[in-house]
């Protein structure tokens, strides 16, 4: 059984996860923001592996993506930043990136570095259904990764369901089909996605993302899910505040306070 999956099990609701950009603010903070993450209470984490073009992230993420390579992040870098992490920390860690970067480094190699390191599952946001499906589902089950795949409000039914069929862990329910950036709040539209999506009875449970950054959106996602992701929230809260520690006390008052 994954850590995902015991996460899930032993949680029925409001299960945070939380992404950082690794590199960002500073070259070598990863290590130090899981840390915090995981003492000041989220269950689960999503590793940024930056990326030069970031589709799927809006302009706080883009931003931090763009300053952590200036830094000197690369994957070989991060990875060594991470080689004793699970000395310290217990919680559910993902691996989130682009498929150019994946490529790059190699996909096997990936999931055996990822296994290496303690890492649980990846979210690769831009990895077409089919591809995944028909070239790499078999070499995440080789190395027993959980992998997360996305579906957003124009998602049909039927894909959801094959999505679920091959997902593991979760299912990443993104809010719209723009890109992440943080709301105040869910208007009615997306509210009823997410009801729709909570009346399919999937097989994996969902975590909702893209937006959630206060009180009002954390609760209406996880009115509908399990829980939920946030990220360009983090993002700022890293920017705003002068320790890691304090970053990540600002961002759980706003969101259960």
């Amino acid at each position: 059984m994954t850590r995902i999956k015991e996460l899930f099990d032993k949680k029925q609701n409001d299960i945070l996860s939380v992404y950082f950009t690794s590199g960002f603010p500073n070259l070598n903070d990863a290590p130090h923001i899981i840390k915090a993450l995981a003492d000041g209470g989220v269950d689960m984490i999503e590793i940024g592996i930056p990326f030069s073009d970031p589709l799927a992230d809006g302009p706080v993420i883009q931003n931090s993506s763009n300053i952590a390579l200036k830094n000197g992040i690369s994957q070989k870098l991060l990875f060594e930043q991470l080689k004793d992490i699970r000395k310290t920390v217990n919680i559910p860690l993902i691996f989130m990136g682009y498929i150019n970067c994946t490529l790059q480094y190699g996909f096997e190699n990936l999931c055996k570095k990822a296994v290496e390191l303690g890492i649980d599952g990846l979210i690769i946001p831009d990895l077409p259904f089919e591809i995944y499906k028909n070239e790499y589902k078999s070499i995440v089950d080789k190395y027993g990764l959980d992998f997360i795949l996305l579906i957003t409000p124009e998602t049909p039914e039927s894909r959801i369901r094959e999505i679920d069929e091959i997902s593991s862990g979760f299912i990443y329910m993104v809010s719209s089909a723009s890109t992440t950036g943080a709301q105040n709040s869910f208007n009615d539209e997306k509210q009823a996605y997410f009801n729709r999506i909570k009346q399919m009875n999937l097989k994996n449970p969902t975590l909702v993302g893209f937006g959630v950054s206060n009180k009002a959106t954390y609760d209406a996602a996880c009115a509908n899910a399990r829980g939920a992701i946030i990220g360009s929230a983090f993002i700022k809260s890293l920017q705003e505040n002068p320790t890691i520690e304090q970053a990540v006390s600002s961002l759980i008052k706003k969101v259960k306070e």
